[in-house]
């Protein structure tokens, strides 16, 4: 098969260097940079893979000189963008079968993490870098 942009292989990680890991895939080596291996930050590409790894890579670039640009993040699959639903009408129900004094112990539970949320946000613009005179 010919290595040709946008399609996706399994290949073998080679090497691993600080900027990204070399994959060999159909009998050329291509390079994952640090940016195209996670969704998240990589700090540590050893954290997230060894020689010797499967993996499945997009090719994403080839240029002129014939090197290679990989990709495990975009060969992915892609995460659902469709909003998730919240049924607003199970609290109600919830609350429903609840007792007064269940209600109120969680009314007061509320309100009391309210409060120190409140307080915490006060307390940290205070001493956040101007005194008051």
């Amino acid at each position: 098969m010919t290595l040709q942009v946008g399609n996706i292989l399994e290949g073998k990680v080679v090497n691993i260097t600080n900027f990204g890991a070399f994959v060999e895939i159909s009998g050329k080596t291509g390079l994952v940079h640090i940016s195209e291996i996670s969704d998240t930050y990589v700090k540590d590409i050893r954290n997230h893979l060894k020689e010797q790894d499967k993996v499945k890579v997009k090719v994403i670039a080839i240029d002129e000189n014939g090197k290679i640009s990989l990709s495990i993040r975009q060969a992915l699959p892609k995460k659902s963008s469709r909003p998730i639903e919240i049924d607003w009408d199970m609290e109600r129900r919830r609350s429903a079968n609840m007792s007064f004094e269940e209600r109120l112990a969680k009314f007061l539970r509320e309100s009391e993490e309210r409060f120190q949320d409140l307080k915490r946000s006060q307390d940290s613009k205070r001493s956040g870098g101007y005194s008051r005179r």
